[in-house]
Parts: C-alpha cells; sequence; structure tokens
C-alpha cells in the first residue's frame, strides 16, 4: 500500500480502515531513519491526518497506531511542522500524560496533570513520550512551545512518583529524556527546573530510588540488599546495576549536569549546600559501581565525574567522609577509595591517549581542587605521582611513571591540557617554584611560570601545610649536578669555545646579535625581556638604549666597531637627493683641485 492510498483511507473517516492503512505503514517504516524528498508533502498531509484522528475518541490500538506514525514521521528533521503547533504538541503532551490543568492545585498547592484516562496505557504514554523527543530534537519551535505548555512542571511531577509501580522502565527514561532535551536548549526552563522545581533534590531522590540506595549514616551510601562481610579483608564488591538502571541513572546525570553547570562559580546557601553534599554522596557511590559492560561502567563514571566538576569546591569533602572498612585504602586515616579510582580513571584515559580534553580533563580538574582544599587528598595523590625523586640520569617527560605522563602532556599542543597538567602539578608541589622546576625541568615548566608571572620565582604559594624532606640520598648527591632547565644530570660537553681568544669571542657573540637583529626586523622573531612583575613582556627602542647604556664606556665602542663588520642594507636615496648629492661632490672635487693648485 503506497502513501496515497493511505492517505485515502485516513481521509474517509473509518476507524478500521485507518488502524489497517496505519499498521502498514508503520511495519514498513520501523526501521526506517533517511527521508527522501519526493514524498514530503504527502507525509505532511499523512502527519495532519493523524493529529486530527487523535483528537477524536479512538479506541487503544489505534491511539496507538497513530503515535507510532508520529514517530515515525518525527524522525525527519525537516518534515516536523505539523507537529510543532500548539495545539499538536498539547495533543501530544495529553497522550504522554504529562499535562498540565492550568488552574488547578491539589490540596499541597501542587500542580495537577490532566487525567488521559483512569488506567493509562503504558504503551500509549511511550509512544507519545518519544515522538515529543524526535520532535524537540530537530526544532527549536517544538521547544518553545513546550516551555509555554510547562512539560517540564509535568514530568517534574511524574518524576515525584519514582517510588511507584504503576510506571514502567520506558515511561521513566523517556520522561527524563525529554526532561534532558528541554534543559540542554532552553536556559529558562533550566532555571525553572533548578530554583521552582528544586531540581538537586527532585533528582537526588530519584538517583537514590533507581539506585536502590540506603544511607548508614548521613554521607555515607550503601546498596540495599548488599550485605558486607565485616571480617573480610577484601574491599565489598558491589554486585553490576541492570543495564535500564543505568540507563535512567545517566539520563538523571545529565539533566543533572545541565542544572548546575554554574554551580561551583557562585555563592550557594545552606540549604543548597546540603542538597549538593547529598548529591556527592550518591555520586561516589556511582564511581565505585559498574555495570554490565565495561563500556556502560565508563559512560557510567565518565557522566558521574563531569557532574562532580559541577559541585562547590566546599562539597566534595563528601568524597572523604565514609568510614575505613576492610579492604579500603587509607591514608592518614581518611577513606581514599574514590581519590585513587579518580587517579586511576584519569591514568587510564591518559594512557588512550583520544580526545584527552573531552575524557580525560573533567578527572584531572576535579583531582587538582580536591587537592588544592584538602591536605589529605593532596599528600595522598603527591605519594602516588610525585614520589621521591631518585632518577636524576632521565629527563622528567621520559619514562613510564604517572609523574613522567603528565611532564610529557606540560607540552601538549592542546592549551587546555597543557595547562591543566601543569596546574596539577603545581599544587601537588604546594605551588612552590623551586619544588615544581625539581620535578618537571625549567623549560617544561617555563609556561606555567610566565603565565603566572612567576619566572622569576617567588610569588605566594598559597596556604599549605609543611611537609617532611622529600630529598633521597641519590637526588642529594646529583643535585649540584643537575641542569635546571632539562631536570637531569648532563652528560659533559665539549666547550664550543675552547681555543678562541677573547676577540674572537666577543666576534662570535656580535655574529649572534646581528642575526637576531636581522630576525627581528623582518618580525620573524619578537626580542622578549623579563619585567619586574615577573611575566615576559616586549622589548621596544627604549628597552635597549637602556641596556647599551648599562655597558661600559670602553666595551659600547668596541660593541660599535664590531658592528661595524656587518653593514645593514639602506634604502637608495630619492632621484632629487641623489642628485643633490652629485652636485655636491662635484664641488667638493673642483675646490680640492683649485687647492692644490694654490698650494
Amino acid at each position: 500500500m503506497d502513501l496515497n492510498a493511505i492517505i485515502e483511507n485516513m481521509e474517509t473517516g473509518d476507524q478500521d480502515a485507518a488502524l489497517m492503512a496505519l499498521q502498514t505503514y508503520n511495519k514498513k517504516m520501523t526501521q526506517c531513519f533517511m527521508f527522501t524528498t519526493d514524498e514530503e508533502e504527502q507525509r505532511e498531509r499523512l502527519g495532519e491526518l493523524v493529529l486530527g484522528f487523535l483528537e477524536r475518541d479512538l479506541q487503544p490500538s489505534c491511539q496507538l497506531a497513530c503515535l507510532e506514525t508520529i514517530r515515525i514521521l518525527s524522525r525527519d528533521k525537516n518534515n516536523v511542522a505539523p507537529f510543532i503547533t500548539h495545539t499538536a504538541m498539547q495533543t501530544l503532551s495529553r497522550h504522554a500524560g504529562i499535562a498540565i490543568s492550568h488552574g488547578n492545585v491539589d490540596c499541597e498547592g501542587g500542580v495537577v496533570l490532566v487525567p488521559f484516562a483512569e488506567n493509562p496505557d503504558l504503551e500509549v504514554i511511550v509512544e507519545a513520550l518519544k515522538s515529543i523527543c524526535n520532535i524537540c530534537l530537530h526544532n527549536k519551535v517544538a521547544v518553545q512551545v513546550g516551555q509555554e505548555l510547562q512539560l517540564i512542571v509535568g514530568i517534574a511531577e511524574r518524576l515525584k512518583q519514582c517510588g511507584e509501580d504503576q510506571w514502567n522502565h520506558y515511561v521513566r527514561f523517556f520522561d527524563l529524556r525529554l526532561m534532558f532535551l528541554l534543559t540542554a536548549q532552553r536556559v529558562v526552563m533550566r532555571t525553572q527546573l533548578l530554583r521552582e522545581l528544586r531540581g538537586v533534590s527532585l533528582l537526588s531522590n530519584h538517583l537514590d530510588a533507581t539506585l536502590g540506595l540506603c544511607w548508614p549514616d548521613t554521607f555515607e551510601v550503601a546498596r540495599a540488599g548488599v550485605e558486607v562481610d565485616p571480617d573480610s579483608e577484601e574491599p565489598a564488591e558491589l554486585p553490576p546495576l541492570s543495564r535500564e538502571k543505568i540507563e535512567r541513572a545517566m539520563e538523571i546525570l545529565k539533566i543533572l549536569f545541565n542544572i548546575t553547570y554554574d554551580a561551583n562559580r557562585r555563592e550557594v546557601d545552606e540549604e543548597e549546600a546540603a542538597a549538593f553534599r547529598h548529591l556527592g554522596a550518591i555520586l561516589r557511590h556511582c564511581l565505585m559501581s559498574s555495570a554490565d559492560t565495561q563500556d556502560d561502567t565508563e559512560e557510567f563514571h565518565s557522566h558521574s565525574l563531569n557532574l562532580l566538576g559541577n559541585l562547590p569546591l566546599s562539597c566534595l569533602d563528601v568524597l572523604l567522609m565514609p568510614k575505613v572498612q576492610q579492604g579500603s585504602i587509607e591514608y592518614m586515616g581518611v577513606n581514599m577509595d574514590a581519590v585513587n579510582m579518580l587517579l586511576e580513571y584519569m591514568e587510564k584515559r591518559l594512557d588512550r591517549g583520544k580526545k584527552l580534553k573531552e575524557t580525560m580533563l573533567p578527572s584531572l580538574n576535579l583531582l587538582t581542587e580536591s587537592a588544592r582544599i584538602h591536605r589529605e587528598t593532596r599528600k595522598f595523590l603527591r605519594m602516588k605521582v610525585l614520589p621521591p625523586l631518585r632518577d636524576v640520569k632521565n629527563l622528567p617527560e621520559v619514562g613510564n611513571a604517572l609523574r613522567n605522563k603528565l611532564v610529557r602532556l606540560m607540552t601538549n599542543i592542546d592549551t587546555d591540557v597543557k595547562n591543566c597538567a601543569a596546574e596539577f602539578l603545581f599544587v601537588l608541589c604546594k605551588e612552590s617554584v623551586s619544588r615544581f622546576i625539581k620535578y618537571t625541568g625549567y623549560g617544561n615548566a617555563a609556561g606555567l611560570l610566565a603565565a603566572r608571572g612567576l619566572l622569576r620565582g617567588g610569588g605566594n604559594p598559597g596556604v599549605y601545610s609543611e611537609d617532611e624532606d622529600s630529598d633521597t640520598e641519590e637526588y642529594r648527591e646529583a643535585k649540584s649536578q643537575i641542569n635546571p632547565v632539562t631536570g637531569r644530570v648532563e652528560d659533559e660537553q665539549p666547550n664550543p669555545m675552547e681555543g678562541m681568544t677573547e676577540e674572537q669571542k666577543e666576534l662570535e657573540a656580535m655574529k649572534l646579535v646581528n642575526m637576531f637583529d636581522k630576525l627581528s626586523r623582518s618580525n620573524i622573531i619578537q626580542p622578549m625581556m623579563l619585567g619586574s612583575d615577573g611575566s615576559m613582556t616586549q622589548m621596544n627602542s627604549g628597552d635597549l638604549r637602556r641596556m647599551r647604556d648599562q655597558i661600559p664606556q670602553g666595551q659600547q665602542l668596541h660593541l660599535q666597531t664590531q658592528l661595524r663588520l656587518e653593514p645593514q642594507q639602506q634604502q637608495p636615496p630619492p632621484p632629487q637627493q641623489q642628485q643633490e648629492q652629485q652636485d655636491q661632490q662635484q664641488q667638493h672635487g673642483s675646490g680640492s683641485e683649485d687647492e692644490g693648485e694654490v698650494e
């Protein structure tokens, strides 16, 4: 049955004929995701007819067939015009069960959803939600209409019923997927969900229910029904989460990321801080959990890390709050399981070497900020990343230790990657310039030091606790021989000026000066100097004059003599000036002859 025949059956208005025609079309197009331009007008007409049918009192099978057709037609991003009107979106939201009854409130002052049926058909709800998701994904006008219809309020109301068994996985999943699409595209809806609907608490509770958590202590999370053997020396392994739970949890994490994107850049009140700490405790549990497959586990951890990076820094202390148990990683009496997991996650992404900015930086940034504000975390990370220095023969960037890998990143072509790696190591060195150079070499450290105006050394190292002396015997013995630029003991090199006189040395130096001068005049290089604030600044003619004036008088004369050894090319004078010079030469020439005759 072709599309024209289906349209003819729909135009008859008969439910049975329409049902048969739509079921045939849906079966044929169920795997179609690419559409040609040949039948655009027919598809648009079919969409209008199907929407008209949904306004009628239909049998459930016909409702489902109509919504399946809309889901298929809405895959075509160039042909969603029939579905983005206010009436069409209202119809679909009513079938999805998220339409708001404006003007009505419940006994507690909350909104009331428009009842679609006493016993809602879950398949109808899912198909309607899928259709709205497709439409909002492809068209910004539909998102605007969704905002006007307060769809996010309707979804939030149903999310409050997360403990009820009447909603299956697919209804819950597509509720969350639609909320993600709305908050990803409209700032107004992000703000509404965060402020008016208390989105952090709402979604944290939904994530809690999805993962099946219990709370032995205020900020300590466990999996309900999982017993831990107190006598076991091995860390308790949580059973993997099912794929359905992982899918819903990841949608929740993405929505929370949307609405908290600026939380660590603004002041939060006590209520918000408590909600963020509660969420942080759940995220710590997410990092320690796994899925059925490695790919799902990595994606789940990635979303958890991204969201952790949004939380205010003062709320990250929940990562260290769980009690130390058998099998836990303990350092200074603190449970370091989460910090160690973050470090291992970061190193795995670093070893892969692909898309470092997207995959590695979130965990590296999180470790940097945690080390900056938590003394125990910094000391633990320093023990792992910057152990006492013993290898003084190799360059800091050579080797397979984590320090070597991070130092290599400090010269990465991606500015964000190299800055983040340098900042992490700088924090582990307590922002001490000398210690930073010790572990990385001055050449690798110069970028960060120049950006901070610390090329002269010094600076304010910040508020850090005192550490014990970490110099090993090997380092102390070789310290005087270490080249601070490369960060290692260099082999003795022959002196290139051996056997040269002082005049020859000065001549070679002036040749080098001339070469730099040519490069500067050709704008190939820009001469720089170290400013009084420790940052690099451009040199101008005044700076050069001041440098010349600081040279002793005898050396200035010798400098001018040497510069004359390589005269610079000058532009020829204009023709008129050339003629004047020739006339002057003729006059001077005749004068000398006259004087000769007098003599």
